[in-house]
This record gives structure tokens, C-alpha cells and sequence, in this order.
């Protein structure tokens, strides 16, 4: 099949599939006062919202910002795992398939295979499967959902849902819920439950779903639908072979994991296992991957450490968020010997800030924006105005723009 005739057959799968989602859905439901979100705290959103439209300057920059990208993103996608060129190994095309992103042909081989490892270089090959459209339809509902909340601009919304539909519902070009080939390597498996990682972007994804729950065309048929899609994926990662083995990593890996678990179950109303899991296996994880003086060992033996304990920081930070909604405390959990979130946060600020030289490995040169939202979420839990003072010793970095302005509120602001 040629390149037009493929895309001409996909967009008019995609019509047929999406013509029935029904526009008029019941009003009480749309119109709640509060988003239904779980890593961001609803009633600072909607805070941010009144603020927004009596037009306080302080957070101008960051809604131009977010208007203008939200603008772009009206044209981004739709995507859909049936678009990649090559089937996985069962055949079927909704089902997600990744490549280990670190896993290189052998040039000793004649074929290539078995593929060794490049700890921290990505294969381009990363590319040509389902995890780089996952994290751009992410990225885009995302930026979408937000703008629609805060300003009620329709077409925001509406794009939102739709990608949404695209991804997860649709039957002609839904993902199924599984990731049975998440992070092949070619010559070796033709999947591992290190590939669930590949997913740790739906843990946003989902607080993107509640603030859509004003959008007109996002309808109850379509949330249903979205929340038996995460249960049934939630289900996945709890029981097959690959979700126990993930269950059993001791890095960033265990963290995100944990995350998925918690964010997932709280999405599906099964607050049950979201306690269970933030209550007794992240505080153990926590006490297993965090130092006294607050070093991340498992991150740091990686040949990008900086970005990866600042990833599993931020994904215990997420963990700690979600705690809040089942009421564990996280934030304030430490060992008897000092182990906790807060102190993992407070030895890399020195880093992150430029007062210290990091002398482990970091082969690829990291940006520090993404601790504006680390330190402006520890200022709000810890009620310590240090943290954002920091913020403006980030070298490099808009700090005016920065999306963490509109998600989280500190206090006194």
C-alpha cells in the first residue's frame, strides 16, 4: 500500500471511528466545580482559574505561553499506534511496541543481533515505534486540557478529547491495554517489564482527562470509556509477568511504577490499591533508594545521573501528591536514619542551583527548568518559602513563563 493510500485509509478509519462519540452529555457531570486531578491539587487549579480572569499580571507571561502553544498543538496529530510501519510480533498493530532506547546493533555480528547495550545513547530507532507519538499525543493533551480549563476556550477542549478518543477508544485505531512489547531488544526478548516505564506518562495524562471534565464534547460514554481502558491496563501491570517484574526493580523504575499503580487505581475509583501501594511499598522504596544525606545511589551509577535523580525525584513527588488524596503522608516520611523525599531534594539543589560541581557522570548536558516545579511543589508542602526563593538561582531558565506558575500555588501568592 503507497504512503497516500494508507493515509487516506486511516483518516477515514479514524471519521467512522470517531463519529459516534455523543456531543451532549449530562451537565452536572461537565460542570463540577473542581477538576478531577490527583498529582495537582484541584483547588489550587482552581484558584489559578479565578486569577487567570480577573487577569493578575503575575501570571501573564506563563498564559501567553500556554495560550501560544496551545494554539500550535491544535494541529498536532491525531496519533495512533496503527500508524507505525512495523507490526509487533503478535501482528496486531494496537499493540504498543517499543525498542530498548539504550540497546545498539553488535558491529561484531554479521546481522547485528544480539544487541548490546550504550547505557544514556539513544538508538534511533527508538523512534520509528509507539513511544515517541505516546509522549507527543501526551505532551499535547496536556498542553490542550490546561489551556481549555483555564481560559474555557472550546477548541482547546475539543482537541483534547479528540486525541484522547484517537489513542484509547476509538476501535479502529485504540492502543490495547497492555504493553506485552514495551522495550524489545532485537536478538534477545521481543519485550520486558522495564518497558512499562515507557508509560509513566499517562500518570499526567490522566489528571489531563479531569480537567476536561467542562469540555462539552468530552462526554460521560467518553470518560467511561477512559476509565475501563486504565482499569483493564491497571489490571496488566498489577498481574502479568512483566508488571511483577517491574514490581521488583529498585530504581527510577520502582518509582514510576508505583506511580502508575497509585494514579491509575485512583482514576478508576480503587482508592483501595492506590493506599495500599503509596502506603507500604513507596515507603520502602523510598527507604531502599534515598541515602541519609540524601544521594540517589541507583540514579547516580547511570552514565546520565543528574537527569536521572532528578527523574526519580520527580516521580516521588508525584507519589507524594497522589498520598495526599488517600491520606498518607510522603512528604514528611523519613527513616529512623533520615532517609526521605526532602532530603534527596535538598542535596541536589546545590547542584541544580550551579553552587556545587556534579562529579558524577552526565554525558549529556542537562537543563535545570524542570526544578522550577520541584522547588515551587516543596515550597507548598513543606511551607517553606526557601525553596521558591531558589528559584530564581536557576541559570538559563524563563522562570516567568514556566508552566509550574499556573499548577502550583504557593502559599501567600
Amino acid at each position: 500500500m503507497n504512503r497516500s493510500i494508507a493515509v487516506t485509509a486511516f483518516a477515514a478509519a479514524l471519521s467512522v471511528a470517531c463519529a459516534s462519540a455523543d456531543p451532549v452529555a449530562d451537565s452536572a457531570s461537565r460542570e463540577a466545580p473542581l477538576p478531577r486531578v490527583f498529582t495537582l491539587d484541584a483547588r489550587s487549579l482552581a484558584e489559578t482559574k479565578r486569577l487567570v480572569a480577573v487577569g493578575a499580571v503575575e501570571l501573564t507571561p506563563a498564559m501567553e505561553r500556554l495560550r501560544s502553544e496551545a494554539d500550535e498543538t491544535l494541529d498536532a496529530g491525531p496519533f495512533s499506534v496503527i500508524q507505525k510501519k512495523h507490526s509487533p510480533p503478535s501482528g496486531d498493530k494496537h499493540d504498543y511496541m517499543s525498542v530498548g532506547p539504550y540497546w545498539w546493533p553488535d558491529p561484531d555480528k554479521l546481522d547485528g543481533t544480539p544487541y548490546i547495550r550504550r547505557d544514556g545513547e539513544v538508538n534511533p530507532e527508538w523512534h520509528r515505534y509507539d513511544s515517541v507519538p505516546m509522549a507527543a499525543m501526551c505532551r499535547a493533551v496536556e498542553t490542550l486540557a490546561l489551556a481549555h480549563y483555564l481560559t474555557e476556550r472550546e477548541a482547546y477542549g475539543n482537541h483534547a478529547a479528540h486525541l484522547s478518543r484517537v489513542w484509547f477508544i476509538a476501535p479502529a485505531t485504540r492502543m490495547n491495554p497492555h504493553l506485552q512489547y514495551g522495550q524489545a531488544i532485537p536478538g534477545r526478548c521481543t519485550g520486558r517489564g522495564i518497558g512499562i516505564i515507557d508509560t509513566a506518562k499517562l500518570v499526567r495524562l490522566v489528571d489531563a482527562v479531569g480537567m476536561l471534565g467542562g469540555c462539552k464534547t468530552w462526554t460521560k460514554t467518553d470518560q467511561a470509556a477512559m476509565e475501563k481502558w486504565f482499569g483493564e491496563y491497571l489490571d496488566w501491570i498489577v498481574q502479568s509477568k512483566y508488571g511483577r517484574d517491574e514490581a521488583r526493580t529498585r530504581n527510577n523504575h520502582a518509582t514510576w511504577y508505583d506511580a502508575q499503580v497509585a494514579a491509575f487505581a485512583l482514576f478508576t475509583r480503587r482508592a483501595d490499591v492506590a493506599r495500599r501501594v503509596l502506603n507500604e511499598s513507596t515507603k520502602r522504596r523510598i527507604a531502599s533508594q534515598i541515602e541519609p544525606d540524601g544521594r540517589q545511589p541507583h540514579e547516580l551509577a547511570r552514565t546520565k545521573s543528574f537527569g536521572y535523580s532528578t527523574m526519580n525525584l520527580r516521580g516521588m513527588f508525584e507519589l507524594a501528591a497522589l498520598a495526599e488524596r488517600v491520606d498518607v503522608d510522603l512528604w514528611n516520611f523519613r527513616t529512623d536514619d533520615g532517609r526521605g523525599i526532602r532530603a534527596a531534594l535538598d542535596w541536589l539543589i546545590p547542584y541544580a542551583v550551579g553552587e556545587k560541581t556534579w562529579e558524577h557522570r552526565q554525558i549529556k548536558e542537562f537543563h535545570p527548568a524542570g526544578f522550577v516545579a520541584l522547588l515551587r511543589r516543596a515550597a507548598a508542602a513543606y511551607r517553606e518559602p526557601a525553596y521558591t526563593a531558589r528559584i530564581a538561582e536557576l541559570q538559563g531558565v524563563d522562570v516567568a513563563t514556566d508552566r509550574a506558575n499556573l499548577l502550583y500555588r504557593v502559599g501567600g501568592e
